[in-house]
């Protein structure tokens, strides 16, 4: 007993001993790695002049967004429209067309479908016939027809309302089930019948009808059936929520994450979408105007779709003007990434350009106003920008400057208000043509696109202002859009908000992404057919919605500010007047990525009290690789806080892998 005695204590002073050497050790290291975060803290000041004396505003229209249809980003998403391919067009003029992703209900020995020229549109004249074959014991109990998924399945909410409407003929009486269902058709969400005797329907006839839905599916399908033998033909089949943005067919959601950036302008209907890969899958304003039924949609030979253009040129002008957005409508130039049109043959293009604008502006009475009043919106648009093509300014495309000052001209002449956006880049060297913009894209890697921030400094002041309506980290760093990408988005930003005497409007694109069909990446806002998430450049835009409009202040930074980048600008919002202090925190010359202390102290000249911060507001995360999901749709997030600093003192210490802004 007493040797084990012996043994256990001279054990448990080994232990004892092991302790405290392991915890002298860790002591040690803890001790060094403060000694170390110490010896690399940094201190930076921004020097602020607050009187404005020194002050440079800040055009009204600096930042906005960039719309185009890419990503089923209008079709499939903002659009409400749930059905795809509602008028059987989308296999083309080519019969039998496909009618994908229609798809049948029942076997060969109960129903046949095919498509014919029957229709009653001109401009779409596919519509598609169902042969019912019921044999004499009769149809299945749940009847035979089709169903259409729409885009990646149909977002039904219970208790929503939905109004179907349809054409349709037959040679007989009808009897059809309009349904919503689960993807299987197993569980009905909301059903109607569209019965009517054949003298009713013996011609295309319009039918609606509401559904409201008892139960909730994002995954749902839209079924026409029936149980009576005989021809039905069916054309132009749309389901569109009731609930849309002000009724004008928008979806809330997407729309919300528009309106949550305070968009000064909105450029429309795309950059190559309005190119085509040729010129006859171009984006032609007058097919998408008029009733939704009669319109012809086309195939966008670019990202590789249909659409339907139930979004068209009156829906963007009205998209624009919900959102209280200047409207720039990009035109074609008589250019495609295939084909391009000589100077010499450009004037129907032109006179098309200048059609466009007078539906936009003409009054109710002219030939294209009157248009536009016929669909609702007897009051001009407000458009007083225009884009000469997108990205033609190349050397292949020899026509382009030429093209450019015939529209130039013509449009000038008839309205001599409009700001005209040239293709070509002025940024380098002058301009040799007339503008009023020139467009500018640029995607990057992070830290190439961060040191871009000073890509317009030594830009002549004189001429032309640029137009940045394409920006964006591409994915060789961005992955599918993380926090890398929008801090290197920041910098670059920073820049352009300090040489905003030269940058008039800025736009990230694209803007958004239906994850069914990835096009381009990254993007800001990614949804499927019921959520949605923004991603870390979404956010990052947000720091920028009170820039349009403020005053920029002259600001300094002293000590080692190759870890900080700022910008001073003084705004007033419901009355009441701000500064505003925008930090980004991360890179440097030396290293991509500083992870050191910093802190910030900020100083003001031309006040006549003392300040206190009011909210601060930061973008970070653990990781400049995170990305925001479906599954943590606000993993990076701007985290916000309220009186963050007691008065006369603004010392901030910056997060690593950041971007901050001080409200003061």
């Amino acid at each position: 007993m007493m040797d084990m005695e012996c043994s256990l204590k001279f054990l448990t002073s080994i232990c004892m001993i092991l302790f405290l050497l392991g915890s002298y050790s860790a002591y040690e290291n803890v001790r060094l790695v403060d000694a170390r975060e110490d010896n690399e803290k940094h201190y930076v000041t921004l020097q602020v002049d607050a009187s404005n004396a020194t002050g440079r505003p800040i055009p009204e229209t600096l930042f906005g967004i960039f719309f185009e249809e890419i990503n089923h980003a209008g079709a499939g998403g903002l659009w409400a429209e749930l059905v795809s391919n509602r008028g059987f067009e989308a296999g083309g003029q080519i019969i039998p067309s496909s009618i994908w992703p229609w798809s049948i209900i029942g076997d060969e020995s109960t129903i046949s479908v095919v498509t014919d020229r029957s229709s009653c549109f001109e401009r779409n004249k596919i519509a598609l016939r169902m042969e019912v074959l019921c044999n004499s014991s009769g149809c299945p109990s749940e009847g035979v027809g089709v169903y259409n998924p729409g885009y990646w399945g149909m977002n039904i909410e219970e208790g929503k309302k939905y109004k179907v409407t349809l054409y349709v003929r037959s040679t007989g009486d009808i009897d059809v089930s309009v349904s919503l269902t689960s993807s299987n058709g197993s569980l009905t969400l909301a059903s109607e019948q569209i019965i009517a005797l054949t003298s009713e329907v013996s011609k295309w006839t319009k039918k609606e009808v509401l559904l409201e839905a008892n139960g909730t599916d994002d995954g749902a399908r839209l079924q026409l059936t029936t149980t009576k033998n005989g021809s039905i033909w069916l054309d132009q089949v749309s389901a569109m929520p009731v609930d849309t943005y002000k009724g004008h067919g928008f979806r809330n959601d997407l729309f919300q994450m528009m309106v949550d950036l305070k968009p000064r302008f909105i450029r429309f209907p795309g950059g190559c979408y309005v190119e085509g890969d040729s010129l006859s899958n171009a984006f032609q304003w007058k097919e998408t105007v008029g009733a939704w039924e009669e319109r012809a949609g086309h195939y966008g030979d670019v990202w590789k779709y249909w659409t339907d253009d139930g979004l068209g040129h009156f829906e963007f002008f009205q998209l624009a003007e919900d959102l209280g957005a200047a409207p720039i409508w990009v035109f074609n130039s008589g250019i495609s990434h295939q084909d391009q049109v000589e100077t010499a043959s450009i004037m129907p293009f032109v006179q098309e350009a200048l059609d466009g604008i007078e539906f936009a502006r003409g009054d109710a009475n002219s030939t294209w106003g009157s248009v536009r009043a016929a669909m609702g919106h007897p009051k001009p648009f407000d458009l007083k920008y225009v884009a000469v093509g997108n990205e033609d300014c190349w050397q292949k495309y020899t026509y382009y400057k030429g093209n450019y000052l015939v529209f130039y001209n013509a449009i000038k002449k008839a309205y001599p208000d409009i700001k005209i956006i040239s293709n070509c880049d002025g940024s380098s060297q002058p301009l040799d043509h007339p503008a009023d913009y020139y467009d500018f894209h640029v995607y990057k890697p992070a830290k190439e696109l961060f040191s871009m921030s000073h890509k317009f400094d030594k830009t002549s002041r004189d001429g032309p202002k640029a137009f940045v309506s394409e920006y964006a980290v591409n994915i060789t760093d961005a992955n599918t859009g993380n926090l890398l990408a929008a801090l290197g988005e920041a910098g670059f930003l920073l820049g352009l908000e300090k040489n905003s005497d030269v940058v008039g409007m800025v736009s990230y694109a694209p803007l958004f992404l239906n994850i069914n069909d990835r096009r381009w990446i990254p993007d800001a806002i990614v949804f499927n057919s019921s959520h949605l998430y923004g991603t870390p450049s979404y956010w990052l835009q947000q720091f920028f919605t009170e820039s349009s409009g403020a005053t920029l202040l002259s600001s300094t930074m002293e000590g080692n500010s190759s870890y900080v980048e700022a910008s001073a600008i003084s705004f007033q919002s419901n009355g009441s007047d701000y500064i505003q202090i925008k930090v980004l925190r991360c890179f440097s010359s030396a290293v991509n990525f500083a992870n050191v202390t910093v802190e910030l102290k900020v100083k003001m000249t031309g006040l006549d009290s003392k300040v206190s911060a009011k909210k601060k507001k930061v973008l970070t995360s653990a990781s400049v690789m995170d990305e925001n999901s479906f599954s943590n749709p606000e993993m990076i997030t701007p985290q916000e806080s309220l009186g963050v600093m007691p008065e006369g003192n603004l010392t901030f210490v910056l997060a690593p892998y950041s971007f901050s802004s001080f409200d003061i």
